[in-house]
């Protein structure tokens, strides 16, 4: 079963549970790249140990990006930004080993 997850975005919250899990490098490399202006499917990033890797917005439309921690079966949210296009080095504050990216046009 898929976990679910709660967004606040613009005063509102949102449960995310359909999203597309991105695990092949192919598909984690291109996350939200080249996708049409009205995609809004979230896509679930997971990583096999906690590290703090940056991102780039490059060829995306706006979107959210939300850094996760999992230990122990539980999920804390390190980070959450809303992300502009063609935006370089977008790192969060600590290490992470999930990434929700969530297209603006989902809310």
């Amino acid at each position: 079963m898929k976990q679910k997850f709660i967004v606040n975005y613009n005063g509102k919250k949102y449960t995310i549970s359909d999203y597309e899990i991105c695990s092949s490098i192919w598909s984690k490399m291109r996350g939200l790249m080249f996708r049409s202006g009205n995609y809004k499917k979230p896509l679930l990033f997971v990583f096999n140990k906690p590290w703090r890797y940056n991102i780039h917005s490059f060829f995306c439309h706006e979107f959210m990006g939300i850094w996760m921690l999992e230990e122990k079966g539980k999920i804390k949210i390190i980070d959450e930004k809303i992300i502009r296009p063609f935006k370089y080095d977008v790192v969060p504050e600590k290490k992470f080993n999930m990434l929700l990216e969530v297209p603006i046009k989902y809310f």
